[in-house]
Parts: C-alpha cells; structure tokens; sequence
C-alpha cells in the first residue's frame, strides 16, 4: 500500500468503487481528500455511458463531494471520440442514455435509424424489443456494432442489473456479428484517462471492483493496481483469474492515511 500512495496519478472506476446507485460508499470522502491534500491528480473513469461529467458532478455533490467536471471521464466520451476519429460526421442507431447522446453529439454525430453506419449500446432503462428487433435488421444491412463497454453486470442500490454487454449479447446472437466495445479493459480508454492526468503509466494506479475489466485495464496499460471489494468481485473471485492486483483493499478508504 506504501507504493500505492507514493503513485502521483489515480485513475478511479465508479460504480461499486465510489457508489453503489446513489449510495456514496464507506471512506470515499476520506479517500478524496486524501487525494486533495496529497496534490495526487486523479480522474473518475467510469464504463457507465449513461450520464455526462456535469450529471455526474452533480450527482456526487448531492452525496457531499465537490468535484470538478474535469475529474470525470466516461465511456460514453470514449466511444464518441473513437467514432469521430474513424468517420468524422456519421450518423448512428443509439440505445443508450443522455450522456452518451450528448457524448455523440458534441462529436458532431447525428441519430439515425434508417441507414446509419453505426449502431451504438450502452447502458440503458428502457430497453425493449422493439430496439433490438431495429438494431438486428441494421446491422444486417451493414451498420457497424458499437458497445460503449464490455461490462457485462454492474452494482446498484437493487444489487447485481444487466449492463452493456448483455444488453447488446441479443443483438450479437441475432446477426452473428461481433461487436466492438471502446471502453475498459480497452488500452483507447485507459491512454486518454493517463493523458487527462497528465502522468506517465509508472506513476499512475488504476482502482476498481472489477478483475476482467478495471484490473486488466490497469495491468495491460502499464499501471499498478488496486482491486476494491466494495463491488461486484469477492476475494473467492480473484481466483478465477490468471493475474492479481497489486494490491487488495476492503475500499478507497484504506488507501487514505
């Protein structure tokens, strides 16, 4: 843990790390002022495509956190990003939220539900039948498969829900096309978060509740890493991995002095 705290970047997932739903999880207040105190640079990366940075302050404000709109990144960003570098003003099939909507707009990406040339999933409430059933003929018809992330369960105030990758899984089976997710484990997501801090990968640590993504991203990007059991991974469940954290915590609050 020594060598953790001596890191001078931090990269933080969200979900089951920082809150569950709208719960603020136990020693997170402390691990933030840590971080202010300390001058440690630190960036909130979260695989949630569902809200933007200025929701998300919001968010943790009405938790009692106060943080800038700079210290969040999303994969609804990333994965705007990653399209608007591949076809500068596409257009695309959406089942997702605001904050990806708005991640892609910014981008200069418009919605599109006739011949679109991409189909992009995220996290989304009203998922139905009738968006899988649009999503399956277009990407028959050639549209290219986007998830914002890989995850495939993420935490909530209600326990264990579906995310990303089991939404769009029906989609997949149907066409037997694969999709492409931009966000962690993959290294576009984890260079940008590294770039935003402004610190080289030896001098950053990636912090999450999850082995097959957060850990992974971390490990395969160069950074140490911290895998918190506050989320959706028990200790019994690191077993079932070919690679371990740096270091196991209860929580970000262990990591505070």
């Amino acid at each position: 843990m020594d060598i953790i705290r001596q890191k001078l970047g931090f990269i933080c997932d969200m979900d089951g790390v920082i809150y569950h739903g709208n719960t603020l999880l136990p020693g997170v207040k402390e691990f933030v002022n840590w971080l202010y105190k300390n001058n440690k640079e630190f960036l909130f990366l979260t695989n949630n495509s569902g809200k933007t940075p200025l929701e998300l302050r919001q968010k943790l404000g009405r938790m009692g956190l106060d943080i800038d709109e700079r210290h969040f990144y999303t994969s609804a960003l990333a994965t705007a990003s990653f399209i608007a570098s591949q076809s500068p003003g596409t257009s695309a099939y959406v089942i997702g939220e605001p904050g990806l909507y708005n991640a892609l707009y910014s981008k200069g990406i418009t919605i599109n539900d006739k011949n679109p040339e991409y189909v992009i999933v995220g996290e989304v409430s009203n998922y139905n039948y009738e968006t899988i059933c649009r999503a399956v003929s277009l990407v028959n018809r050639g549209a290219k498969l986007i998830g914002t992330n890989s995850d495939m369960t993420g935490p909530s105030d209600n326990g264990i829900i579906p995310a990303c990758r089991a939404l769009i899984s029906p989609i997949e089976l149907a066409t037997g096309k694969q999709a492409y997710f931009v966000g962690k484990p993959n290294p576009l997501m984890m260079r940008t978060g590294l770039d935003i801090l402004g610190v080289h990968s030896r001098d950053a640590v990636m912090i999450g509740d999850r082995m097959d993504t957060d850990m992974i991203a971390g490990i395969e990007s160069g950074l140490d890493t911290v895998l918190v059991l506050s989320g959706v991974t028990s200790r019994e469940d690191i077993g079932m991995f070919p690679f371990r954290p740096r270091v196991i915590a209860n929580g970000v609050g262990d990591i505070a002095e």
